[in-house]
């Protein structure tokens, strides 16, 4: 499993540990990734996601996942991300039409 944020694309980040000498070594920065579930208004079921902590914040903030997904750009999210909000958007569509 990728070490990836699946609603915002947060990935592991390289870098250097660098010692009091400024010795660098290799190390890698992980994302603080936590799996959460989530509820779907438009659906009306729950969805189970492995999201960043500030993703969850970014959710939380923008009223819901339904809202986030709405908002958010096809290109960051996961391949299950963009089938949620497919399904959201229709939902969506079809309770402002009808």
């Amino acid at each position: 499993m990728a070490r990836r944020c699946e609603l915002t694309g947060k990935a592991v980040l390289t870098g250097h540990l660098v010692s009091h000498s400024n010795h660098k070594t290799k190390r890698r920065f992980l994302p603080n990734l936590v799996k959460v579930t989530l509820q779907s208004e438009a659906l009306e079921r729950s969805v189970r996601l492995r999201i960043s902590a500030h993703a969850l914040r970014s959710v939380e903030h923008r009223g819901g996942l339904d809202a986030f997904l709405i908002k958010a750009g096809e290109d960051t999210l996961s391949q299950g991300a963009r089938l949620l909000k497919r399904e959201i958007t229709k939902k969506h569509v079809e309770a402002v039409a009808g």
